[in-house]
């Protein structure tokens, strides 16, 4: 049961870390247009972007949702550790992060050109997720 002492806030400390982190992301893999850090229930933390984006909103809760109903596939089928989902479109990918932590589990959600490097996106996004989950309190 969820423990209501617990307060689902993101400290602004790490909100301001979290900025860093994926600014940093966007800039260094070639082909990122946008990246956003969400709660796992859905609400944006921090946002970086080189094209305009509508509805960040809405991308951070259903984010949050296909990522939960693909966690319970996962399971079903007794795969174990699913951490990234990667969606391959006609004009680009995005990509989708759980980073687990006991007090503020976390999305990560990329959007990318069709042409990117995914060894090297897959790459990054994991460093970037190991950055936060390092860094969160």
């Amino acid at each position: 049961m969820l423990d209501l002492t617990l307060s689902r806030k993101v400290p602004e400390k790490f909100v301001l870390f979290g900025e860093k982190k994926i600014q940093q992301l966007l800039n260094t893999v070639s082909g990122v247009e946008f990246v956003m850090l969400c709660t796992s229930d859905g609400f944006e933390i921090a946002m970086a972007n080189k094209k305009n984006v509508m509805n960040s909103s809405k991308i951070a809760a259903v984010s949050s949702s296909i990522l939960a109903m693909v966690t319970a596939f996962v399971s079903e089928i007794n795969l174990v550790g699913c951490q990234t989902i990667t969606l391959d479109a006609e004009n680009g990918k995005a990509l989708l992060t759980s980073i687990p932590h006991p007090k503020h589990p976390l999305v990560l959600v990329a959007m990318t050109s069709k042409d990117i490097l995914l060894g090297q996106m897959l790459y990054e996004i994991k460093v970037t997720s190991e950055a936060l989950m390092q860094n969160i309190n």
